[in-house]
């Protein structure tokens, strides 16, 4: 191996490593500062170990450590070794270190509002988790294990995800009240839309499908008032037999209202489907990097 190479595979390891600590420290300080002190239930292994914390005084890293010791054993199993798991192990060993030190560091809450801290709880977790996925780990967990889910039997993550939470959110109301089972459902939605939002970034693009009779038409004035590209195929109407043509573009968010009022005017018995996109790659749009 070239020295060229190890630099890099240093480097490129360096970033992984700086991810998953920082991802893991954040999500720290959700839980420490946020959502434990108000009794706000965190997603997953989380928030069983703060509801366990309130019911007899169990440490939350120590039971978030301990809770995701099998869980990883059977990722380990069942998701192809210690490379797949090595990250998350990393990622949750500092989260629950970093959970019993600030903990006892930190005891002065920014405010005593429990409905801002659920907010807040929520978007600082959102970062924290977003880093640690961008390092290629997993906050470990019920995440862990809803991926394994997926993986070997083809549950979709939502579906595993929304009942993994619901559980939590349930033992949640039964022991905090069901005020505190609101509050764990503003942190938990309010999180998982910043992850996705830092993961994928805001929605920039749209998508439209059009079909038409007149494809020439159409085609042009997008081309020509809107300078996108356009696709096209032939298909036939199920209902009527007929046969049409159906138009793909991507375009950006600020040329919706363009490019409605260009095609209805090329076609005024289109039809159009608009649907919302994060980002688009290729000509005209975000270029790919290529790999080094």
């Amino acid at each position: 191996m070239s020295g060229d190479s190890r630099s890099q595979q240093i480097t490129k390891l360096a970033g992984i490593l700086l991810l998953l600590t920082l991802g893991a420290l954040i999500s720290a300080v959700s839980v420490a500062i946020f959502q434990a002190p108000f009794d706000i239930a965190p997603a997953g292994v989380s928030g069983v170990a703060v509801i366990l914390n309130k019911l007899i005084g169990a440490p939350i890293g120590l039971v978030v450590l301990i809770g995701n010791i099998p869980i990883q054993m059977l990722a380990f199993r069942m998701m192809g070794g210690w490379k797949v798991v090595a990250a998350s192990i990393f990622a949750v060993v500092t989260y629950s270190i970093a959970i019993e030190l600030i903990s006892p560091v930190l005891t002065e809450t920014l405010s005593d509002d429990r409905l801002l801290n659920a907010l807040f709880g929520g978007i600082v977790g959102g970062i924290g988790a977003s880093l640690v996925i961008r390092g290629g780990g997993t906050m470990g967990g019920t995440s862990t294990l809803n991926r394994i889910l997926l993986q070997r039997f083809g549950i979709p993550l939502s579906t595993s995800t929304l009942y993994t939470d619901t559980g939590v959110v349930l033992l949640a109301g039964l022991v905090f009240g069901w005020e505190g089972a609101l509050y764990a459902i503003v942190s938990l939605y309010v999180g998982g839309a910043v992850t996705d939002y830092a993961l994928e970034g805001p929605s920039v693009i749209r998508t439209a499908v059009i079909i038409t009779d007149r494809p020439d038409e159409v085609s042009a004035v997008i081309i020509d008032a809107l300078g996108r590209g356009v696709t096209a195929w032939d298909v036939r109407g199920m209902f009527t037999g007929a046969p049409h043509t159906v138009l793909y573009v991507t375009v950006a968010r600020s040329q919706v209202v363009a490019l409605r009022r260009a095609v209805t005017e090329a076609d005024p018995d289109v039809f159009m489907a608009i649907g919302q996109g994060h980002t688009a790659y290729g000509r005209g749009f975000r270029r790919l990097k290529k790999r080094e």
